[in-house]
């Protein structure tokens, strides 16, 4: 994992992406035991395209395709990671991404979202892996339980604040 994290970092450094967080079971595992993945989910911040409210990954994969590594499915296979990039997918997300913690993957400089965003957006998306992941964050001791139902409602307000902007 470290050469692939290596390369996300070079391409923050060469201003791909400007931000990024480790989300999913990848980023779980800087908190609690590995669960079983076939990628790392990387959320992204990414430039809107010049004169539009879309954004794109196209510079991502350009980016990736120009060193080597080729797109599979919705990933793109990194040294012998499947990567999966996203956009921020609402408020939670962009909060995830902007409070995001340096961590150290051996010897690798990362960013992780937290354990108090992991697992609010694990009770968003509930899936049944989902809520074992919440159960296990709320039996380790590490989790801000408070600060979970604080990001929750924070999300819920954004959330009915962008419905009323539509």
């Amino acid at each position: 994992m470290k050469a692939t994290l290596q390369v996300v970092n070079q391409m923050q450094a060469d201003g791909i992406i400007s931000r990024y967080a480790i989300g999913g079971a990848v980023g779980v595992t800087f908190y609690l035991e590995p669960a079983s993945t076939f990628d790392i989910g990387v959320l992204v911040a990414l430039q809107n395209l010049p004169g539009s409210s879309l954004i794109s990954l196209e510079p991502v994969y350009h980016y990736l395709q120009n060193r080597g590594y080729l797109p599979e499915k919705e990933c793109i296979l990194i040294e012998v990671w499947l990567v999966q990039f996203l956009p921020p997918g609402g408020a939670l997300d962009e909060e995830a991404l902007a409070q995001a913690v340096q961590a150290d993957a051996g010897g690798v400089p990362v960013r992780v979202m937290t354990a108090e965003h992991l697992t609010a957006i694990a009770l968003k998306v509930g899936r049944p892996k989902d809520k074992i992941r919440v159960a296990q964050f709320m039996e380790s001791g590490i989790l801000d339980e408070k600060k979970v139902v604080q990001i929750l409602g924070a999300a819920r307000a954004a959330c009915q604040m962008e419905a009323i902007q539509r």
